[in-house]
């Protein structure tokens, strides 16, 4: 009985093997959707329309992104948990948020086991931008006037309450001893306007939507919060020259619904592998101050396994609530 147990496993081995083999052979057979948890003109946005692309031009399949902004993204990261685990399904985000939220929310995802990473895309600092009417061209500047007006200063957390961005707000305003206060937006699009048009007055946000502003002279950089500065922007200073060991930015990642068929996720995984080397690619993604990531599927998933008790500690610490 045990030798025939054996061989029937064997048996059903092959088969799923083959099934798997079978599959990835005949995927995909139908329009692939990506949702963005944001508005359109973000960077993830403008990802996942970039990658989508270049995966339907190869694959012979519309790739269709679909906006579903809402709640620091967990509206959209919901829908795409919920959704069937065909490898049809994928939800590009960035995944800073993602790591925050389950220390913010009570939501009805667990991140960790409703989705499998698939592919980190790249990283890009926030830029810690002020409006043109603030008095202040440099760190010490709005740091200065920030604790001589405690509580005057609106900053506008682009993608709302909790999300990476605000989270950075929180952390810089703590570690330089200023008060200022936070204004909840679904996406970096309107948080922009309202910036460029004076309505706020700073915040810090993803390059893709905030660097033409500043190109154009209706905004002012101050600083970008990679660890150190960043290659094309080495006259602008890093926050860390004064903030000591401040990192934060995006962190695009795409995943998909928990089951989703592994041969679907590897290939995935290699076209965003592929996409993001190719010399058009890379020139936009430079532009756009994006480094595309070399990370495996499961280096992705051990960062977010490392990333949410990280990112629960600094919430816990800093006592953010959704109530602020």
């Amino acid at each position: 009985m045990n030798k025939r147990h054996f061989l029937l496993a064997a048996v059903a081995a092959t088969v799923s093997l083959g099934s798997t083999a079978a599959l990835a052979q005949a995927y995909p057979n139908k329009p692939i959707r990506i949702v963005v948890p944001f508005p359109a003109s973000g960077t993830s946005d403008v990802l996942a329309r970039l990658v989508g692309q270049k995966m339907s031009e190869k694959l012979g399949q519309p790739v269709v992104v679909e906006n579903k902004a809402g709640n620091a993204g967990n509206i959209g990261a919901d829908l795409v948990a919920k959704s069937p685990a065909d490898g049809y399904t994928f939800v590009l985000m960035d995944v800073g948020n993602l790591t925050i939220s389950p220390a913010l929310y009570k939501l009805p995802f667990d991140v960790q086991k409703d989705f499998v990473p698939v592919a980190m895309v790249g990283y890009s600092p926030h830029l810690l931008v002020v409006s043109t009417k603030v008095p202040a061209n440099n760190i010490a500047e709005l740091v200065k006037y920030a604790k001589a007006n405690p509580g005057k200063l609106n900053f506008a957390a682009a993608a709302g309450i909790g999300s990476a961005t605000h989270l950075a707000g929180v952390q810089f305003a703590r570690r330089n001893g200023i008060q200022w206060n936070y204004v909840p937006y679904k996406g970096g699009a309107q948080a922009m306007t309202d910036l460029v048009g004076g309505h706020m007055d700073v915040t810090f946000n993803g390059m893709v939507a905030t660097y033409p502003h500043v190109k154009a002279g209706k905004l002012k950089l101050l600083a970008v919060s990679s660890a150190k500065r960043w290659s094309e922007l080495p006259d602008t200073p890093a926050v860390a020259e004064t903030t000591p060991n401040f990192l934060t930015g995006s962190w695009q990642g795409l995943l998909a619904p928990a089951g989703t068929p592994k041969a679907v996720v590897d290939l995935v995984h290699a076209e965003v592998q592929r996409i993001t080397a190719l010399p058009d690619v890379k020139e936009k993604l430079q532009s756009l101050g994006l480094e595309p990531s070399a990370m495996t599927s499961a280096e992705f998933a051990a960062w977010i396994k490392s990333e949410l008790p990280e990112m629960a500690q600094v919430v816990r610490e800093e006592k953010i609530t959704l109530e602020q």
